[in-house]
């Protein structure tokens, strides 16, 4: 069978994702310990997956620790700042992580090909993001970079998805429609992007997401694996005998509200 006949069964996802979660909290205990700063931008296809990919990292992490960036469309007044400037500030301090849900390459992708950006600004941000990454990289930042790919009719089958889920409703935009006539512009436009951005101090790494869990899965495993060792125990607690026995929940001025009805 092929791989696509081969997606993992949930129950499945999560016996082989527990591993690595425990994994990523150590991970986090590390960063905490040693004021490492770690940013990893996720970008990639529309329906690709990357909300579940930055769940996956982050669901079982403190969200003081480890922070998601998810930017709008920028202001009118960033849209006459320096590129660059609306990121920086949600750059980590000591001891956190910053997961990008798409970054500062929305210049490279959507934006290029939907034409939000002319070509002279996308030229000028091909030339200028490999000297940023060079500075953060120099700062002692950790950036991990990945692009979640997906085939077309993967995509078209999760776009209908959520067109026709009342859930799943709001990820559904008119960008998004009109990306469906734009999907080799899009292999293209990231082409562009690899070439002038894919350095030794901040490579980029594609991940197949054509069966998410599975691509979760491969996400992970490389995060964790590109890392040093971050082995660190936790500090022991001491957890005495309560020396009583439970107690109930009092109540005076107000009650709990009836619980909801199960029949």
């Amino acid at each position: 069978m092929g791989k696509r006949d081969e997606k993992l069964k949930r129950k499945e996802y999560e016996e082989l994702l527990e591993p690595l979660e425990e994994e990523l909290v150590a991970m986090a205990r590390w960063v905490r310990a040693t004021g490492q700063r770690i940013v990893v931008l996720f970008e990639g296809r529309d329906t690709a997956g990357k909300g579940g990919a930055i769940r996956a990292v982050s669901q079982r992490l403190n969200p003081r620790q480890c922070h998601i960036v998810a930017l709008s469309k920028p202001s009118e007044d960033e849209q006459t700042q320096w590129y660059f400037q609306r990121y920086i500030k949600h750059l980590p301090s000591a001891g956190q992580i910053v997961l990008f849900d798409r970054s500062w390459y929305n210049r490279a992708g959507v934006e290029k090909v939907m034409g939000f950006a002319d070509d002279a600004q996308v030229e000028a941000f091909l030339k200028q993001a490999p000297v940023f990454e060079q500075q953060l990289v120099d700062d002692g930042i950790l950036l991990f970079k990945y692009w979640l790919t997906t085939d077309q009719d993967n995509q078209e089958e999760r776009l209908r998805e959520r067109l026709e889920d009342p859930l799943k409703r709001w990820k559904l935009s008119p960008i998004d429609l009109a990306a469906r006539g734009k999907y080799q512009a899009y292999t293209d436009a990231r082409e562009a992007m690899l070439a002038a951005t894919h350095t030794d101090h901040a490579p980029w790494t594609l991940v197949d997401f054509n069966d998410q869990k599975r691509g979760r899965l491969t996400l992970v495993r490389d995060l964790l694996d590109r890392l040093p060792d971050t082995r660190i125990e936790p500090p022991p607690l001491d957890f005495p005998e309560l020396g009583h026995e439970p107690l109930e929940e009092t109540y005076g001025v107000l009650k709990p509200i009836e619980d909801y009805p199960m029949d």
